[in-house]
């Protein structure tokens, strides 16, 4: 099993990966310059404001590899800056969900249980910023819109081609949770329905009145990797696992096949969400 402890989050990207950001925003001003733009010019070409621009070349915020991949365009830069796109990503993640991220883009099959909080590959952009917004100590502005970013980013597996089977069973009190009011909570609902009306994707909820439910000791995410690798995450309170066994992924993945089976049924969870926005 690996064991990750994560950072205090207090920068906008982890300590373990401020220095590529940091590293790769000096090549950026430094290949800007040989190219004799000024940040005004420069900003416009890749389609940022000059503030944006000063804040990747001082490693404040990160670029998403288009960004860097149109940059490196512009500057003629033979690949100087794409070849730090996959050190950048990574860089955008707490470096206790790094290893996930990773995994999320190489999986062939994801199933998630979830008890309090949505999965982040089903939040909307409104809800992560409220749900960041909770966190205590308190996220700076910065670290807070970056990670909203980093997580939408992740949602692409909704729509990669091919598709990897998704699988989610939440919690009634999930879904039942305002965050960030109730205009954020319908919209969030809404966009539930949408995202469980895809034929890729199986969304089931576990009522709070069960009396069975083998998920008691809480939220955990079974993903398989295209070679059959099979790894099971689990994350709270700022500490994260990633077990590798097979004994233990094998039992992880009886364990959510016994959760789906007491949770309802995918048209009766897709009911049970379209009540829950009619009653707000």
């Amino acid at each position: 099993m690996v064991t990750e402890d994560a950072d205090a989050g207090e920068a906008t990207a982890d300590t373990s990966g401020q220095a590529v950001v940091v590293a790769f925003g000096q090549t950026l001003k430094t290949l800007r310059v040989r190219a004799g733009l000024e940040r005004e010019e420069f900003g416009r070409r890749i389609g940022y404001s000059a503030s944006t621009v000063a804040s990747y070349e001082q490693g404040r915020r990160i670029p998403s590899p288009r960004t860097i991949q149109r940059a490196d365009e512009v500057l003629d830069a033979g690949g100087l800056l794409t070849v730090w796109k996959d050190q950048v990503e990574r860089a955008q993640y707490p470096v206790f969900f790094q290893g996930m991220a990773t995994l999320e883009k190489e999986a062939l099959e994801l199933l998630a249980y979830d008890t309090h909080v949505l999965n982040g590959l089903l939040q909307t952009e409104d809800y992560t910023r409220a749900v960041l917004d909770m966190r205590r100590p308190v996220l700076d502005p910065e670290t807070i819109e970056q990670r909203v970013a980093a997580r939408l980013a992740r949602q692409d597996i909704l729509s990669r081609r091919p598709a990897p089977l998704l699988g989610f069973v939440l919690e009634e009190a999930a879904l039942r949770h305002p965050w960030g009011g109730k205009a954020v909570h319908r919209g969030q609902l809404e966009h539930l329905l949408l995202i469980g009306g895809k034929q890729s994707v199986e969304m089931q909820v576990m009522p709070t009145d069960r009396e069975c439910n083998a998920g008691v000791d809480g939220a955990f995410t079974v993903i398989t990797r295209r070679d059959g690798t099979r790894f099971v995450y689990t994350e709270v309170q700022g500490n994260s696992a990633l077990q590798t066994e097979p004994e233990q992924t094998t039992l992880a993945a009886a364990r959510y096949g016994i959760i789906r089976s007491q949770a309802l049924p995918s048209r009766e969870s897709f009911d049970f969400v379209e009540r829950l926005l009619r009653s707000l």
